[in-house]
């Protein structure tokens, strides 16, 4: 993976020269298709991403198969298409995610069953219809919850068929009809005194009736006034007002109608009307925008709410009920290898580091063709680095031999051997996955090599364990005759990490970047046509450049690996010139000494931060640093204020 492993390259440029041997083997070439498989469209539920398609017409129809989903352009983040509800029904404050409908037709049918509903159009504010009840019909004192209508007529219906009733009117709370006859009100005059005025806890001998119409009448006279029947002990009418109007969190007025309470509730921004606690109606715009907590913006429609949120980072938007159904969170995951198994060295790789999230120390070994694994792991060190909130993804290797890795792979019980070292260690030392980093194979091996990462999968699976693959940035060109069939592994691993380094590698001809910006750019985007999942793809990131030495002709003589770290002071101590190189999008740095002359293409902050930058381009899941050790302070402010 690293600076030592530019022996892939002259491994894979052997299969591509010998494809016979391949053959000879008894491992089949076919041709490569070189279909674009890049996932272009992200299907969504609320925030939360469901899959991806190179085709629209797919995306659209998976879509269809959710509520609140929407199918996303993923390079622009444009929404193509959605089925999110324009009417919402509330019982009171209550709704459920069932009760949305895209027309209000719709709606209304469900609200209709329900009692003290409404129906909010999401694209405006207040209430479209709402059945809240007008009038509620008595006989004497008693009453129940389905004597309340919404019109007169139903009320005076309901009325009709019991004698003795009367209807109030609970938008003044007035006593508005009755069937009682002038001698029957008279009788009820003339009989005990049962029915008692109060206001709060105040009263008087004169506030005693035995017509209820009578202590209603003496009750409309005061504020906050209620009726209570003596014999049964029991509150038999109130005259509060039960609608309160709040902006914001401030109380405003409250009202007996219902209607005067909505008249005057919309003449003030972010206002809401309560009901006895709940929060039956409000203005507030539908869709509303934050940053972070703060909100920043409200919206009646969701493409306004999208135009406005795409202009802030960490922005989100909420819907009334507190459902986020977008945000442009991006942390990009920050995975760092150490390239040893030290704990000493691995504490102070990870203690000159901001913003690391994995740490991967170099801790098993194939150590033979027979599955032996060679393990030097530490779980004193393990249960350190999870204490300070790194992840721990410890490496497994193949020593880079080809041919032990060759003979273990046609050996089934040496593979299992290893696979159950290797998975139950790793069980034993509480990290969640493993990084795998087995290199130099033959092209030869290439249905053997997916077949072991499919069964060390497998039972990482069933260990509960996540699977990590480093793999070359290759081309579509030749990557079928090599040993990493990228396709098949995507598909089975947990994460694949492209190693975008090494363009030019130590047995190069020429002298050239370790990792050019347009040709890692071209790395990520050949990733993506295998159709390996965004969110699975981590950017490999050198931490090191190669200096090419060149005589006096231009010949190239020899090249050596410089440690990011060490690059400001060679620079300094050379006198050293940069010039700008657009074929790599890095500054060129040549010094001369001797007779020769020294080059190297500059890694810096800058090139750190456009690697992060691509990153987030392409919407994948992280970087990984190669390696610890290698890298600046400077470098790990960049990434804590990028990532």
């Amino acid at each position: 993976m690293k600076i030592g492993k530019w022996m892939l390259t002259s491994t894979l440029l052997l299969a591509i020269a010998i494809p016979h041997a391949a053959n000879a083997a008894g491992t089949p070439i076919t041709a490569q298709t070189n279909t674009d498989k890049t996932t272009k469209y992200r299907v969504y539920q609320y925030n939360q991403v469901l899959m991806e398609f190179a085709a629209y017409k797919q995306a659209e129809s998976y879509a269809k198969g959710y509520t609140n989903s929407h199918v996303e352009e993923i390079s622009s983040r444009k929404w193509l298409w959605n089925n999110f509800p324009r009417y919402q029904v509330y019982q009171l404050d209550n709704t459920l995610p069932e009760w949305q409908f895209t027309s209000l037709d719709a709606a209304m049918t469900e609200a209709k069953k329900w009692s003290y509903a409404s129906v909010r159009d999401l694209q405006s504010t207040g209430w479209t219809w709402n059945n809240y009840p007008r009038f509620q019909v008595y006989q004497t004192d008693i009453t129940q919850d389905a004597w309340k209508f919404t019109t007169m007529d139903e009320a005076v219906a309901e009325a009709r068929k019991w004698g003795g009733a009367h209807i109030i009117d609970l938008s003044s709370n007035q006593w508005v009809w009755d069937n009682l006859s002038s001698e029957e009100k008279k009788t009820i005059r003339e009989g005990a005194l049962s029915y008692k005025v109060y206001q709060g806890t105040f009263s008087t001998d004169n506030w005693e009736f035995a017509s209820l119409e009578d202590a209603i009448s003496e009750a409309l006279k005061w504020g906050s006034s209620t009726v209570l029947n003596k014999n049964s002990n029991k509150i038999v009418y109130s005259n509060n007002k039960p609608f309160k109007v709040f902006q914001n969190d401030s109380f405003l007025q409250d009202f007996t109608s219902l209607n005067d309470a909505l008249n005057y509730a919309q003449q003030w921004g972010h206002s809401a009307i309560f009901m006895d606690g709940h929060k039956i109606w409000n203005n507030f715009a539908s869709y509303q925008v934050y940053q972070s907590t703060k909100l920043i913006g409200e919206f009646q429609t969701i493409p306004d709410a999208l135009s406005y949120g795409a202009q802030y980072s960490n922005a989100a938007i909420q819907t009334l009920e507190n459902r986020v159904i977008w945000d442009n969170f991006k942390k990009l995951q920050v995975w760092g290898w150490n390239g040893t198994s030290s704990a000493d060295t691995i504490k102070t790789h990870v203690n000159n580091t901001l913003g690391l999230d994995v740490d991967s120390p170099t801790y098993f070994e194939l150590s033979d063709a027979d599955g032996n694994m060679k393990d030097s792991s530490n779980s004193d060190t393990v249960k350190w680095l999870q204490k300070q909130g790194f992840t721990v993804y410890p490496l497994v290797n193949n020593q880079f031999n080809s041919a032990i890795t060759t003979a273990f792979l046609s050996n089934a019980n040496a593979q299992d051997k290893f696979i159950h070292a290797l998975v139950d260690r790793s069980v034993q030392l509480g990290v969640p996955g493993i990084n795998v980093d087995f290199e130099t194979l033959a092209g030869s091996d290439r249905n053997a090599f997916t077949a072991f990462i499919t069964k060390l999968t497998a039972y990482a699976h069933e260990k509960n364990l996540k699977i990590s693959l480093d793999l070359p940035r290759g081309s579509v060109k030749w990557n079928h005759l090599s040993a990493f069939d990228h396709e098949k592994l995507g598909d089975i691993v947990d994460y694949v990490v492209i190693m975008a380094y090494d363009q030019f590698y130590r047995g190069s001809t020429s002298a050239g970047s370790v990792a050019g910006l347009p040709w890692t750019d071209g790395g990520i985007q050949e990733f993506l046509s295998y159709g390996i999942a965004r969110d699975k793809i981590i950017l490999g990131i050198p931490y090191y450049v190669r200096e090419w030495k060149l005589d006096a002709s231009g010949s190239l003589q020899s090249n050596r690996a410089l440690l990011l770290k060490d690059i400001p002071a060679l620079i300094a101590s050379k006198s050293a010139t940069q010039t700008w190189d657009k074929t790599y999008e890095q500054y060129r740095v040549e010094y001369q000494e001797d007779g020769f002359t020294y080059v190297f293409w500059l890694e810096n902050e800058a090139t750190v931060k456009a690697r992060l930058d691509l990153a987030k381009k392409y919407d994948i899941a992280g970087v990984a640093a190669w390696r610890l050790g290698y890298d600046q302070p400077e470098i790990w402010k960049t990434i804590l204020q990028a990532k």
